[in-house]
């Protein structure tokens, strides 16, 4: 059996580069070793670059899966707490600027949306399943992953049978063996053990005033209660020992302890889990034929929502690259920039998302419970001579310390003195924990660099967590305008071509003379000549897209730009050749 691409994991990541793949007409195996997905929920926040990758694929599956979000007035409160019972503490209400939320819904087709991942993935599922460039199997161990002539062989199953492919993607996730079999590295600390119970309760919120995630802090527990559709929760908390009783026997530790939490209201176990909170990112995301994407090229902590979505976008830029390659067009350096470029963005989002965690230190340290100190008492665990000790003899150690820490909460109980003072600091505290929620400016405004990007005169874009200012700066992301070409209204990103350039401009007339001078044999440029504005869509546009009226952007399969220029055809149509003769001749053809 043989496959230009072999794909290991069908979670997010695998699945869109399948389908990002099979768009540009590459077949794929793809082999997952679950038979079904995985029912306990992972990820929930879908943001809006993610819904606008898979809509690069098909329209009908991104809105689809964005149709699957409950309304955004209804998952718009994250809100810190005592014990449930007691009211909330303080809550950040993420609809309560309106011009914020109209600046928002300009900036792209789609808004950050909140879908668990356990009804994410049979979405997707049915997707690969449906699409015919894609050969899904399931319940499919891969034993080994070799060098073989002019590709990779993947040794499979039980009978050893083989698969001969030219690339292999490693989307097998945060213990990915196939990395670990590469000899591939990961660097960056572990933060914290955590445990988890997925439940589902008809009683604990009303209906209208559920909140999307609801600290609590209470002697029997201090985590993070997230809240899914039909009334299911997942709620999560820390342990420092695998044989702590919640790790070793979960079930049982869950149905002692959500009664508690939960102040007697009805609920149903569904499922637990565990999992270790890193911040790690692979010491190389490639190896020879061998590439790794998501969560297997990096892992992020849960503050902040970006493993999934990082995933996805593993997928877009690497997708291009490789039809790129496989077509024959570029040479096989060309995958080198995936790593160059998606790099700088992983840990970007790595750096924010252990900022958020240990920014809720500022809320935690009125009760005496922070981050920092679980992550030193971690870390301590893990390490000589705690971690000689017996489980037997340490475990029990282990739950006494979290319990002395947990017990501190006890404060917040509106009964003990002075909790009314404790409560107003942790309620002036909260505001500041806004970057952990609303990630615009980083879920649109990453910038890509390195061999494939101009270098631009003007200043890089400041950066801002929160807010996302358009722009068309090399590297950024097409900013979301309706244009009309050719007299009909089309989005920008599906008027580019999803296999060469496109040079997006007003002036058509123009610069088409200047594209048509390009070399056959280079990366290939198509010109989309969009009909100059009118009226107010003309100051918008203009402003927006920054290069005037005669002016250019070349923008990637990718929806990433890679040059631009203010000037017209006849003045910057050599600096454009210039750009492409040094920047992509190195990977593809001569350009002119």
């Amino acid at each position: 059996m043989t496959a230009p691409v072999v794909i290991i994991g069908a979670g997010p990541a695998g699945t869109t580069a399948a389908l990002l793949l099979a768009r540009r007409g590459i077949r794929s195996i793809v082999l997952e070793r679950r038979e079904k997905p995985l029912f306990h929920p992972a990820a929930h926040v879908i943001n809006a670059r993610t819904l606008e990758i898979w809509n690069e694929y098909g329209p009908e599956l991104a809105k689809s899966i964005a149709a699957m979000s409950p309304p955004h007035e209804t998952v718009n409160l994250i809100s810190w707490y005592g014990g449930l019972a007691d009211g909330a503490i303080g809550s950040i209400d993420l609809l309560s600027d309106p011009d914020r939320k109209a600046i928002v819904e300009s900036q792209s087709p789609f808004m950050v949306s909140h879908i668990g991942q356990h009804i994410l993935m049979p979405v997707l599922w049915d997707a690969i399943e449906a699409e015919p460039l894609i050969d899904f199997r399931r319940g499919v161990n891969v034993r080994s992953v070799d060098p073989a002539v002019d590709g990779v062989r993947v040794t499979v199953g039980g009978d050893s049978s083989e698969i001969q492919a030219q690339y292999v993607l490693a989307c097998d996730g945060a213990n990915s063996p196939t990395r670990d079999a590469a000899g591939i590295s990961l660097s960056g600390p572990v933060l914290a053990n955590m445990g988890s119970a997925f439940f589902t309760s008809t009683t604990l919120f009303p209906d209208d005033a559920r909140p999307l995630l609801s600290w609590i802090y209470t002697p029997e527990l201090c985590g993070v209660l997230i809240a899914h559709a039909e009334n299911r929760y997942i709620l999560m908390t820390a342990y420092l020992h695998p044989d702590q009783e919640i790790a070793r026997n979960g079930k049982q530790f869950w149905a002692e302890t959500l009664p508690k939490v939960l102040n007697g209201h009805n609920f149903e176990l569904e499922s637990t889990g565990t999992w270790v909170m890193t911040s790690q990112t692979a010491d190389s995301f490639r190896r020879g034929r061998l590439l790794l994407l998501g969560d297997a090229a990096h892992r992020f902590p849960h503050t902040g929502g970006f493993g999934l979505n990082s995933g996805v976008q593993d997928a877009h830029n690497i997708a291009w690259k490789l039809d790129a390659v496989l077509s024959g067009a570029a040479s096989d350096s060309l995958l080198d920039t995936y790593d160059t470029e998606r790099r700088p963005v992983v840990e970007k989002f790595a750096k924010q998302s252990v900022d958020n965690h240990f920014r809720m230190d500022a809320i935690g340290k009125k009760v005496g419970i922070t981050n920092v100190m679980l992550a030193k008492a971690t870390t301590a665990m893990g390490r000589a001579p705690l971690n000689k000790i017996p489980g037997r003899f340490i475990a029990p150690i282990a739950a006494t310390a979290t319990r002395k820490q947990m017990s501190r909460s006890r404060r917040l109980n509106p009964q003990f003195a002075g909790s009314a003072g404790l409560r107003q600091q942790i309620a002036d505290a909260i505001p500041l924990q806004v970057e952990h929620f609303v990630s615009t400016g980083l879920q649109f405004g990453y910038l890509y660099a390195g061999s494939l990007i101009a270098q631009d005169a003007s200043s890089t874009p400041a950066e801002d967590v929160v807010d996302y200012v358009p722009t068309t700066y090399p590297g950024a992301r097409l900013p979301h305008a309706v244009l009309s070409v050719d007299g009909t209204r089309v989005d920008a990103h599906d008027a580019l071509d999803p296999n060469r350039l496109t040079l997006l401009t007003f002036a058509g007339d123009e610069w088409a003379p200047v594209v048509s001078t390009l070399a056959a044999g280079g990366p290939g440029v198509v010109t989309v000549s969009a009909d100059a504005p009118t009226g107010t869509e003309r100051r918008q546009l203009i402003d927006l897209y920054e290069v005037g009226e005669v002016g250019a952007v070349l923008v990637r399969p990718d929806g990433h730009v890679a040059w631009r220029t203010a000037g017209s055809a006849s003045d910057a149509g050599a600096s454009l050749t210039g750009f492409l003769n040094t920047k992509w001749a190195p990977y593809f053809a001569a350009v002119s």
